[in-house]
């Protein structure tokens, strides 16, 4: 049993680990071809930006004096291990374990800019009739697949019972 565990496990860190690896290979374009604060137009509702984000999510506490940056730091890798221990415990569960490898991989590919950085950086941008939605990467995007992913295991997990 603990060696089925492991495999399982094993398999969804290197989701993870992909996910990560997308993650900070995108960033790094971006901060090879972008000046913080440029916007190069892609289509008529999306645009390719740099943008530095020292907050959360909605760039949440962005303003605050830098002790953010640690405490964002700390509850990523708090998470990180809180989410790998689920993983370990609950890997056979399809769905469920497709949403925590999606936020493991977002959250740390957002650590990683947090530790490198100070910040997080950003570069999408969803945008219509003059409403901008804030920038965002494809950490943000897994995390938000993944919570989306979340309700939908909780919510076939009520129906059942």
């Amino acid at each position: 049993m603990a060696g089925k565990s492991s495999t399982g496990l094993a398999q969804w860190l290197l989701i993870a680990a992909l996910i990560i690896l997308a993650d900070q290979f995108t960033k790094i374009l971006v901060i090879g071809s972008f000046q913080l604060g440029d916007v190069r137009p892609v289509t008529s509702f999306f645009n390719l930006v740099r943008a530095h984000n020292y907050g959360a999510a909605f760039s949440f506490l962005h303003g605050a004096s830098g002790w953010q940056r640690w405490f964002f730091l700390g509850i990523g890798v708090a998470a990180a291990v809180f989410i790998t221990w689920m993983l370990r415990k609950h890997g056979q569960q399809k769905l469920f374990a497709w949403a925590l490898t999606l936020i493991l991989g977002g959250a740390i590919g957002n650590v990683i800019d947090r530790a490198v950085h100070g910040y997080v950086v950003d570069f999408i941008q969803v945008h219509a009739g003059g409403w901008y939605f804030p920038a965002f990467n494809v950490a943000d995007s897994a995390i938000t697949i993944g919570a989306i992913l979340l309700i939908l295991d909780e919510l076939r997990r009520v129906r059942r019972t």
